[in-house]
Order: C-alpha cells, then sequence, then structure tokens
C-alpha cells in the first residue's frame, strides 16, 4: 500500500478517537468533585447529559429530600455520553437517571433517525447493566439561538418520546411545551446567549421534572 494512503486511511479513525477522548479532564473532574459529596449508602439519583444539566448548579437544593449528583458536561452529544456510560451513571448505581442529549447533536446536523439509534443502544446498555434503574429521556429544549431548527427538535423529541413509550423502565418528560408561549420560545428565560437558562428556565425544568423525580421511584 502506498505510503502516503495509509495515513489518509486511518485518519477518519484518528480523529474519532481523539474526538472521543475531549471530555476526559471534565469527567475525571466531575468523579473527583463526587468523591467529596457522593455518600454511596443512600439511594442516589444522577442527571447527566449537554449543558443545560452542567449549568443547572442548584439543582440538589430544588429536590433536596434526594440525593442529587450532576453529571453534566458541556457540548456533549449522545455519542459522548456513550464513551462515559460508566463515569458518569454506572458508577453510582443510581436508582434513577435523567438524561438530557440531543440539543447539540441536531445543531451538530446529525440526523434524527441517527441520533435515535445512539439513544437506543445507550438505553440497551443501561437496562443489561442496572436492570432495576428507572431512566427518564428530557426532551430537546426550544431556544432562541436554535430556533431555526425548531423543526428538527420536534422530529427528534417525537421520536424519543415513541422510544420511551415503547420501553419498559423508561420515561419522557416534555420540557419544550412548557417553554414556549403562544408557540413562541419564551425569551426571558435564556442568558444573553440566548441559549442556557436563566433561572426562569430552571424554574420551569423544576416543576415539569417534579412529577418524574417523585413517581414510581422505590427510595425505601
Amino acid at each position: 500500500m502506498n505510503k502516503l494512503l495509509l495515513p489518509l486511511l486511518l485518519l477518519p479513525f484518528l480523529l474519532h478517537a481523539q474526538d472521543i477522548q475531549r471530555y476526559q479532564k471534565e469527567v475525571e473532574t466531575i468523579q473527583r468533585n463526587n468523591d467529596s459529596i457522593w455518600d454511596a449508602t443512600k439511594p442516589t439519583l444522577v442527571f447527566t447529559g449537554s449543558s443545560s444539566v452542567r449549568m443547572w448548579k442548584d439543582v440538589q437544593q430544588r429536590f433536596p429530600q434526594y440525593q442529587i449528583l450532576n453529571n453534566g458536561f458541556g457540548g456533549s452529544q449522545f455519542s459522548d455520553l456513550q464513551h462515559y456510560l460508566d463515569e458518569l451513571i454506572l458508577d453510582y448505581n443510581p436508582v434513577k437517571v435523567f438524561i438530557y442529549e440531543g440539543d447539540n447533536d441536531i445543531s451538530a446536523k446529525k440526523r434524527p433517525r441517527v441520533i435515535l439509534k445512539l439513544s437506543e443502544e445507550i438505553l440497551q446498555t443501561l437496562q443489561q447493566k442496572r436492570p432495576q434503574m428507572e431512566i427518564v429521556l428530557i426532551s430537546a429544549k426550544p431556544s432562541l439561538s436554535r430556533w431555526h431548527l425548531r423543526r428538527k427538535y420536534k422530529r427528534l423529541n417525537r421520536k424519543l418520546s415513541r422510544l420511551a413509550a415503547k420501553t419498559d423502565g423508561v420515561e419522557f418528560v416534555d420540557v419544550w411545551t412548557p417553554m414556549l408561549n403562544n408557540r413562541k420560545v419564551m425569551d426571558d428565560i435564556f442568558i444573553e446567549d440566548g441559549l442556557h437558562m436563566n433561572k426562569k428556565g430552571y424554574d420551569i425544568w423544576q416543576q415539569t421534572l417534579n412529577d418524574y423525580i417523585n413517581l414510581n421511584t422505590n427510595l425505601n
């Protein structure tokens, strides 16, 4: 084989490996932080996914009745979460995990059916390793900065909703609709970038997720 051709053939694999490792340091930091706060003797709820979770700094304070670990890592996609399922979810043996991914996948121009396949693989792995763990898929949210992609987000949310409906132990929570006002995304629930939420945005998430945290979770 031509010596110049081989590096070109290997390039996509090398780039993929580098891309998968891009969150290694952030994940290690999350693990170190959890080492100082996680009580393995208490039932645990894990929140993970991209920056909308990572920036929810007071999620534990909003749901003080449970031990909650915020294992969000900013900018992540379903493929990144798939790579770190042990480090971010399984190692903590949670009774329930809330997953927010898909937002950045759509922005990165991944097709909804490709995203759905990744989410199916993640659910399969989690259920094989922790059959009793409950899983909640949080819908993609609307945002000012990505409103032009709303049709793709809606399509993804429909697919994730159907996936949850046909999968035992998996629920889907719609945060898209509560963040709308007359079919337009609210404009006062985001910080300056028009993508990430302020306190008002997280108030909506708290209200929407409250029943999913409280129901069907056997913490006794």
